[in-house]
């Protein structure tokens, strides 16, 4: 059994005997593979380093704690299947410990396992987004709103639900942040930026009035008829302004949220600001937007490293 027994002198030795005990477990009651003992190992090995690191063993460990480790991950550039079976790992290692009696709670219970096998939207370039934003007829009041509400969505990274359920009362134009009300009701503060922030006051002052022409409402925006803009109004608009700007790719409001993480993270943006901007309840969703950073990094190693 020397292959799942692989020392490391890193680790802290009662954290060592931890996962030699979980270890001989897994191989006597479940009759696991070599392999896999080693890939339990190594991953426990690796997850008692980092805890270390932040003052923690392994029994000591909360969420939070585990939660920093599999973000330090991700930021290295590790998939999300790799993540997935970290995770994995550490799964049954706590169901183990707490079988044992050695903890009294599971810190990875309420981890979320990255979603595997779901296709990225495409993104769209810096250049394809300032096409979009420039085809509304802003000489016109439902233009000025749509590029209004193109320019939010961008600058926000908001879902389709949460930009057409605005309320003027969760847009603070002084300070210039939107209050988001996301999934589950979660509320999150977004900031919109200078130019967004100089659209949405146009629209508000030249062409919200004359669209509602009479009527009040509370929703942001609005059609010709006074009422809230829906969902699929707006799917409709984006796929048209597409057509216009010469943008080929399939596109969605989707696609400009991911557009929003994307040019983010381009642009040197943390994983876990992206995290919060976004309204993921776990890093494990935010990390399908990585693979732009680890492109970033290998174009800028080419650029830049006298052996690029």
């Amino acid at each position: 059994m020397a292959t799942k027994k692989s020392q490391s002198a890193a680790v802290k030795p009662e954290d060592q005997n931890l996962i030699e005990l979980f270890l001989d477990s897994m191989w006597v009651e479940r009759g696991v593979s070599d392999h896999t003992l080693t890939a339990y190992g190594s991953d426990l090995q690796g997850v008692a380093v980092a805890l270390d690191k932040q003052g923690k063993g392994l029994c000591s460990a909360a969420r939070d704690n585990l939660l920093d480790y599999l973000a330090q991950r991700v930021q290295q550039g590790v998939s999300p299947r790799t993540t997935a079976r970290l995770l994995s790992s550490m799964r049954r290692f706590y169901q183990y410990l707490l079988r044992e009696g050695r903890v009294d709670q599971d810190p990875t219970a309420q981890i979320d396992a990255p979603k595997l096998g779901r296709p990225l939207p495409k993104s769209l370039t810096e250049e394809d987004v300032e096409a979009l934003l420039d085809a509304p007829d802003i000489g016109t009041a439902l233009g000025l709103r749509d590029r209004a509400m193109l320019e939010l969505l961008y600058a926000s990274g908001l879902r389709v639900s949460e930009l057409v359920g605005l309320k003027l009362s969760e847009v603070s134009m002084a300070q210039g942040v939107v209050r988001v009300f996301g999934k589950g009701g979660k509320e999150r503060l977004v900031p919109m930026g200078e130019e967004c922030l100089d659209w949405l006051q146009r629209y508000k002052d030249e062409a919200r009035a004359g669209l509602l022409s009479g009527k009040v409402s509370d929703a942001v925006f609005v059609t010709r008829r006074g009422d809230a803009m829906t969902r699929q109004a707006f799917w409709y608009l984006i796929k048209r302004y597409a057509l216009q700007a010469g943008i080929n790719t399939s596109l969605s409001p989707h696609t400009m949220r991911h557009a929003f993480a994307t040019h983010l993270l381009n642009h040197g943006a943390d994983l876990r600001v992206l995290q919060m901007l976004l309204g993921h309840s776990d890093l494990s969703t935010t990390q399908i937007y990585t693979h732009v950073a680890r492109e970033r990094l290998k174009s800028l190693h080419a650029e830049h490293h006298p052996r690029g």
